[in-house]
């Protein structure tokens, strides 16, 4: 928002002497994001005059048209004498009032004016158009001048070009600041000056006798207000100061009627549109749309509308999408009309908001609805237009008033009035409390407990936080006092966030690259997963308002984030590749709640707690990994090897041993996994996540190398499997005793069973046990295998007896051949 402080005075007395600089600092202090101040006229020196054209002369024999011209400037040159100027401009005549720079005059860019030789001719001075002038762009031709100057009047004045332009971002919770009345109400309490509020103006009521209005959304359009004026000038212009005032906020003039609805907007922060009475067939509409109706809207553009768009409408059809661009039908056109009908309605901010988004269609209106415009100005903002017409186009306004509102009492809050003292920690008192409210406009009445009446023009005021931060903004945040928590001795990390560092130190202590991701995705990474339809992880929470149409849900799975680095990295020549995150997966539950608003002056409470995190979507934590390439690369040590379904199972019992469990793996099919090479993860009969190599349509899908693996692992359920604090191993200072025993099982046996079985034989005295060679042949038979396996004993008192160690290991032995069926390789 583009604010003139020549303008911003018009409704606040600043004090003598203030500058745009200062107000800047004062309205910052108040939270506002004042970004810039631009010296309008900086370097601009006269003298610079209104000139009268009175001679025309067409030069010829040059590559482009000059023209050579006399022109009258009064006194300014001091001699009264026609002033003679070359110009290469062709939009005036003889007989227009132009702007002309004298010789000793200085344009902006520090460009000096001097007599000068030129096309045969001495120019004395020049002509001037509106970008020499640091007016705008345009440099199509000069600024021609409506008839009234007197030729040697100062145009420096006369076009207001010395002037200071406060450049502020507003943000979406305060849409009352893109007006210059809620600027000027943010000065004033700055200041402490009054304000002449621009709306305050005596409005005619409602009489049925106004245009006819019918309203079929009552909830997307709650007031309407429609004013006719005819007999208008259709040669009538914009005067001088209005043309200014709109360039100097950031808009083009355009036409006297479409000009005053602009400064109306700017001046109120209402939104408004005229249409061409002649142009309307019957009583004007507010409804949806029907799905499939087009509308050509003023910018020459077809559109087809939406069953969710707002619509304003005739007998004919959609005139208008409401509160974002009219219609090209009801247009009001460059030759002007005489009769206009004025729009001044109050439209709901989502409708419009999504509307705007959906047709990829933004204005002026559509940014103050969509932050919610005041609905107590509609009547004051038509009468404002209507006043603006009939004094500067000549109509008449007809006593026919339309005014349609919906039934809507004033908005309270209940706020106890220490309430912001502590929310700051800090001490204001009732009476600033009270009068700080009273500024903003509020209505306050109560002692201890404040019954707050709020404003219409501030829909984000809801909660007593809001006025909490009303009273504080204006104290000053820079006078809030600087305290530092004190938090409670003793309290470090948690166990999960302790085990969640473990597991990331010992993934990339195994060559892992943690690669965190956005956690959106969209229904397409499904399909490339290769996911059925009525899998589970193809339920999301959804948000209301993604970064990305295309990805509009939260994920299920790590595995799409985690493949789309891979791609990426994979396409810049990195071929060789081991990533792994750690992050939230979002599973929606069965029922969704809406969660309350926690308090910010105190702790809530457990029951508050509760409540939040019922209306929360699970959110389990999962390691997930990917590889791709060579897992150990090959040189003079050796041949290498490449990254296997072996490797994954592996990074899952890292993450495993972190939080004391010992994994159980078992094959089987799941997507998005080969289903020949897929572990299931076990923590005792708890499945908590799978491992291998993708399917082939999967890596091409993703476009990854083929054969890529993949593990993803439920960190949360690993944890409550662990049980108590994991410790570490005893160092013993007797020997181990190695026992090597090969075992033939039939080939569908997995080999975590027979290691099972062989860690329950073996008793007290087994270390550890681990399996070392897989043979297959006709040595041992058709659909059989041989699993060979290094079992270490140890007893912690003593040096175990070769007795003891074959002892423990025919125990082992004859535990796998009761519960596997297994028989000892050569015997």
């Amino acid at each position: 928002m583009r604010v003139p402080l020549s303008w911003l005075r018009e409704y606040v007395d600043l004090p003598a002497g203030v500058t745009g600089r200062d107000v800047q600092a004062k309205l910052i202090s108040a939270g506002l994001e004042v970004e810039t101040v631009e010296q309008l006229g900086a370097g601009l020196k006269g003298p610079l005059v209104v000139g009268r054209v009175l001679t025309i002369e067409e030069l010829e024999g040059f590559k482009k048209p000059i023209r050579f011209c006399t022109v009258d400037v009064g006194d300014a040159n001091s001699t009264g004498e026609p002033q003679e100027i070359v110009c290469g401009a062709r939009n005036f005549a003889v007989g227009d009032l132009v702007v002309v720079i004298l010789p000793g005059g200085v344009l902006p860019g520090d460009f000096q004016i001097a007599a000068r030789k030129t096309y045969g001719h001495t120019s004395h001075g020049m002509i001037c158009s509106a970008r020499e002038l640091g007016m705008g762009d345009d440099h199509d031709g000069i600024i021609v001048l409506p008839p009234g100057s007197e030729p040697g009047a100062d145009a420096i004045g006369l076009l207001e070009l010395v002037d200071e332009v406060l450049d502020i971002a507003v943000t979406p919770d305060r849409g009352y600041c893109l007006s210059l009345r809620g600027i000027a109400r943010e000065a004033a309490i700055a200041y402490g000056v009054p304000l002449r509020d621009p709306a305050l103006l005596d409005v005619p009521a409602h009489n049925g006798e106004g245009y006819p209005v019918r309203i079929a959304d009552p909830e997307g359009c709650d007031r309407f207000t429609a004013r006719t004026v005819t007999g208008l000038d259709p040669e009538a212009t914009s005067p001088i100061w209005l043309q200014r005032r709109l360039q100097k906020v950031g808009m083009r003039p355009i036409s006297l009627t479409v000009d005053i609805a602009n400064y109306v907007m700017f001046e109120l922060g209402q939104p408004l549109h005229t249409y061409d009475r002649t142009r309307i067939a019957g009583a004007i509409g507010v409804r949806r749309a029907e799905p499939g109706e087009k509308l050509t809207t003023l910018d020459g553009a077809e559109r087809i509308l939406d069953a969710e768009d707002l619509v304003i409408t005739d007998d004919n059809g959609p005139i208008g999408l409401a509160g974002v661009m009219g219609g090209a039908h009801t247009e009001i056109t460059d030759g002007g009309s005489t009769d206009v009908v004025i729009e001044a309605a109050h439209f709901a901010p989502i409708p419009i908001a999504r509307t705007s988004r959906r047709h990829k269609l933004g204005s002026e209106a559509s940014r103050r609805f969509e932050r919610g415009t005041d609905p107590l100005t509609t009547s004051a903002a038509a009468q404002r237009t209507v006043d603006l017409l009939v004094g500067l186009a000549g109509g008449t306004a007809e006593p026919g008033v339309t005014e349609i509102a919906s039934p809507a009492g004033p908005r309270t809050i209940a706020m106890p009035a220490d309430h912001p003292d502590r929310v700051a920690g800090t001490e204001y008192g009732r009476e600033t409390v009270v009068r700080r409210l009273q500024e903003i406009g509020c209505d306050v009445a109560g002692s201890d407990e404040l019954t707050v009446t709020v404003p219409s023009w501030r829909p984000d005021l809801s909660y007593p936080n809001d006025l909490a931060e009303e009273v504080i903004r204006l104290e000053g945040y820079e006078n809030l006092p600087s305290t530092l928590p004190q938090p409670p001795a003793g309290r470090g990390l948690t166990e999960s966030q302790l085990l969640r560092r473990r597991v990331g130190r010992a993934l990339a202590g195994a060559g892992y690259v943690e690669a965190p991701s956005y956690p959106f995705l969209g229904a397409e990474a499904f399909d490339q997963l290769g996911l059925d339809t009525d899998d589970e992880r193809r339920r999301t929470v959804r948000l209301a308002n993604p970064l990305d149409d295309t990805e509009p849900a939260l994920r299920t799975t790590l595995l799409p984030g985690l493949l789309g680095t891979l791609r990426r990295n994979s396409g810049r020549g990195a071929h060789d590749l081991a990533l792994f995150e750690t992050g939230l997966v979002f599973l929606p539950g069965a029922e969704q709640t809406a969660p309350p608003r926690l308090p910010v002056d105190r702790r809530p409470t457990d029951e508050e707690i509760a409540a939040l995190e019922a209306a929360l979507p699970d959110q389990p934590r999962r390691v997930g990994a990917v590889l791709a390439g060579a897992r150990e690369l090959p040189g003079w040590w050796g041949a290498g090897h490449t990254a296997s379904w072996a490797d994954a199972v592996e990074a899952a019992r890292t993450v495993a041993r972190e939080a004391g469990v010992d994994l159980t793996v078992r094959a089987g099919q799941y997507a998005p996994f080969h289903p020949g090479r897929c572990a299931v993860l076990y923590a005792g009969e708890q499945a908590v996540g799978h491992a291998g190599e993708l399917h082939p349509r999967v890596t091409k899908a993703f476009g990854v190398p083929e054969r890529t693996c993949a593990m993803e692992i439920d960190l949360d359920l690993v944890e409550a499997s662990g049980g108590a604090r994991a410790e570490g191993p005893r160092v013993s200072t007797f020997p181990v005793a190695t026992q090597d025993v090969a075992l033939v099982v039939d080939a569908d046996v997995p080999a975590a069973d027979v290691e099972a079985a062989l860690r329950a034989g073996a008793g007290e005295l087994l270390e550890s046990v681990r399996l070392f060679d897989i043979f297959t042949g006709p040595q041992i038979g058709e659909g059989r295998k041989s699993l060979a396996y290094a079992l270490r004993f140890r007893a912690a008192d003593r040096t175990l007896t070769a007795e003891e160690a074959s002892a423990a290991r025919d125990s082992a032995i004859a535990s796998a051949a009761s519960r596997t069926h297994a028989t000892l390789r050569g015997a």
